[in-house]
């Protein structure tokens, strides 16, 4: 019985799983032979057999340990080390690897006109304004380009029929009447180097065909067109067979405010983009499929899936999927007996950020005259075009690190491209882009009449700064752009928001040692800055302590006597005020004034809207 446990025991092999390092696996190793195989091998020495077996089998675990600890760690973003786990990590993620960033600049661009006689006035000739186009370019007095982004129309006017462009005396005649009129506008400016690069393609038809660029620092693809004129979309994945596409306005009435309209439309030529870590150049992919036939296998037709019944009146149930009704096969278009023509900008960094009045230089002048006057006009036109910078230009930034672009990827896994919370809704409301309209404040609120559906209080900005009701227009394009975002259940309702303006009435007793013209200044001045409309939002009352405060601390004032805050509306002394009678005694809870359910207060004339009385 005794012999039978030993042979037991001696069967059953102790393994240590503690041993990580090759020090520790032939340690455990020498341990194990010289308890299972005494009789075999007794010498264990570096120099013999038995020593040079443990050696190996020694080494192997340990490579063998090393790379499963560091696979483990590549498995982690954090932790990872190898760039091509990095990338896909950052794939996985949607995290956008970019390179150095471009500069931004508010570029003015001079233009001298000849003078006409209008309506008992000298005015700029209309005929003879041009529109510079966009792409034209300015440098620096350093060398670096910068890009304007949109077309500037000095011909442009505005619902008054004014002049959009500033302008001022330029040259008079004998009489000192004027003969030329300069004219000037901004016009926001990318830095960076416009390139084009042609790729032919052959007629060998492949999959998920992948061109890259030949340059780094890629910050944009301006356009990708083959040689039949298929504008390529960029997607954020293949997958995408949507984008947003911008028309241009039709409505007079709305077209100053909403340039562009926004419209949802298939895109079965799309391509990604992708940079590489180690060259920091920019490749693009195209989808699988044939150009020769758009069938559903690129633009699926879901009713292609309805079952005939042949001579059945009835028919069992079965599973469906409801991803595969809209899901295609191929993911777009790949290229082929083509030439595909990509334009694109690179370049940026800090070097970028240049100072003020330094982009004094017109490179590249595009420029055309949609009013058609003469050739002489129209050289003398051009040849005036100048531009400076007010401001230095900003956002020129190195290309990101792979720490930051690790960091990114926390926080891409916190976003999504769906509204679920209040805070996912005034995100996507917020970054619609400009050109279908600018939402200057929105608020949200709760529908009493059905509690699935959401409130949206929409309110804009006119070219003065002043709040004005959203366009129709807008409001269009943002419904077309939350639908694409909103679950299926939800439901929103965009408002317009009522605006309430407020004027304000001090009296204030003052030191008799003090000059009280000089603290009237004082104290409208800081009445001004509070009521600053960037310092409001929708739904945001006004603590009437902190007016009276700010008040009181102005040096001189010994004592606020009273200070009433009132709403004007309509129109008085001919200024325009909003029609929302608010009563402002009845919305006043404990010292906190509050605005109607989806309004604002606005100090719309401050220059009239706030009287001082010091004594």
């Amino acid at each position: 019985m005794s012999n039978d446990i030993k042979k037991q025991l001696k069967k059953k092999k102790r393994v240590s799983y503690l041993n990580k390092d090759f020090d520790g696996f032939r340690a455990d190793l020498l341990e194990y032979a010289r308890t299972f195989f005494p009789d075999q091998i007794q010498d264990f020495s570096e120099a013999s057999m038995g020593g040079m077996f443990l050696d190996m089998a020694a080494y192997v675990g340990d490579v063998m340990s090393f790379y499963l600890d560091h696979q483990f760690q590549e498995l982690n973003i954090e932790t990872a080390v190898e760039r091509k786990n990095i990338e896909r990590h950052l794939r996985s993620a949607g995290v956008e690897s970019t390179g150095a960033s471009p500069a931004v600049a508010d570029v003015t661009f001079f233009l001298t006109v000849p003078a006409v006689y209008s309506e008992g006035d000298y005015i700029p000739d209309r005929s003879a304004c041009p529109v510079i186009r966009r792409n034209t370019s300015v440098v620096s007095t350093g060398g670096v380009s910068f890009n304007l982004v949109n077309d500037l129309d000095f011909s442009e006017l505005d619902e008054f029929d004014e002049f959009v462009a500033k302008y001022r005396i330029k040259n008079t005649n004998s009489s000192g009447n004027p003969t030329y009129f300069e004219l000037s506008r901004s016009g926001l400016c990318v830095s960076g180097k416009v390139s084009e690069k042609e790729y032919r393609i052959g007629d060998s038809f492949v999959p998920f065909r992948k061109l890259t660029l030949p340059v780094a620092n890629v910050t944009e693809i301006l356009s990708v067109i083959d040689s039949e004129g298929n504008r390529y979309h960029e997607v954020s994945a293949l997958t995408q067979d949507t984008v947003f596409r911008s028309v241009l306005n039709g409505n007079l009435k709305d077209s100053k405010l909403v340039p562009s309209t926004l419209e949802v439309v298939p895109a079965p030529y799309r391509y990604t983009k992708r940079r590489n870590l180690n060259t920091g150049k920019t490749q693009i992919q195209f989808g699988s499929g044939l150009a020769d036939s758009l069938d559903d296998d690129i633009i699926p037709d879901p009713s292609s899936l309805s079952i005939p019944l042949y001579g059945k009146k009835v028919f069992s149930r079965f599973s469906i999927d409801p991803n595969s009704l809209l899901k295609t096969k191929t993911m777009g278009v790949s290229p082929v007996n083509t030439t595909i023509k990509v334009t694109y900008r690179h370049g940026g960094g800090l070097t970028h950020n240049v100072g003020i009045k330094s982009l004094r230089s017109i490179g590249n002048l595009s420029i055309r005259f949609p009013h058609n006057p003469e050739p002489a006009v129209a050289a003398r036109v051009r040849g005036s075009v100048l531009s400076t910078n007010h401001e230095a230009a900003s956002g020129g930034a190195p290309a990101p690190t792979i720490n930051d672009l690790k960091q990114a990827v926390v926080s891409y896994r916190n976003s999504q491209s769906r509204i679920v919370s209040k805070q996912d809704l005034l995100a996507r409301i917020y970054t619609m882009p400009s050109e279908f309209g600018r939402v200057f404040r929105a608020g949200l609120g709760e529908n009493p009449n059905n509690p699935l559906a959401g409130i949206v209080y929409l309110i804009s900005q006119d070219r003065g700064g002043k709040l004005i009701v959203a366009p129709d227009a807008l409001k269009e394009n943002l419904s077309r752009y939350l639908n694409e975002y909103r679950l299926v259940s939800d439901a929103v309702d965009i408002l317009d928001a009522s605006v309430v303006n407020l004027k304000v009435v001090v009296e204030v007793l003052t030191d008799s040692s003090q000059n009280p013209d000089t603290i009237s200044n004082v104290i409208n001045t800081r009445i001004k800055k509070f009521f600053d409309i960037k310092n409001f939002q929708i739904d945001q009352p006004i603590i009437r302590s902190e007016l009276m405060n700010l008040v009181g601390s102005v040096e001189g004032v010994m004592s606020v006597v009273d200070l009433k805050v009132l709403n004007v509306s309509g129109e008085i002394g001919g200024r325009k005020y909003s029609s929302v009678s608010h009563n402002i005694n009845l919305s006043t809870i404990k010292g906190i004034i509050f605005p109607p359910k989806g309004g604002i207060f606005e100090m719309r004339h401050p220059s009239d809207d706030i009287v001082i009385i010091a004594g």
